[in-house]
């Protein structure tokens, strides 16, 4: 089966999210408890970044994350007529 020009339009612009988001996961992931004794010289909410970052400030970019990516594709599937149709 072949694409059409607008599947593939799709798939791109759903490749290319994906990859923004996971490089924003890496970053809040590795590279933030690569650098946690740095981070640990800021504070935030009275607790050293780094220590913050790894008990919940990682967590809470990981939901940011997820509603962004399910509020997008909600809104590309629309555009596109790929999404599903509402039970009633």
């Amino acid at each position: 089966m072949e694409l059409t020009a607008k599947h593939e339009e799709y798939w791109r612009k759903n490749l290319v999210i994906t990859a923004i988001l996971m490089v924003i996961w890496f970053l809040a992931t590795f590279v933030e408890g690569w650098y946690a004794r740095e981070l640990n010289s800021i504070t935030f909410l009275g607790f050293p970044l780094g220590f913050y970052m790894s008990a919940q400030g990682s967590l809470i970019i990981y939901v940011v994350i997820i509603g962004f990516y399910a509020r997008y594709m909600n809104r590309l599937d629309k555009e596109y007529d790929v999404h599903e149709e509402e039970v009633k």
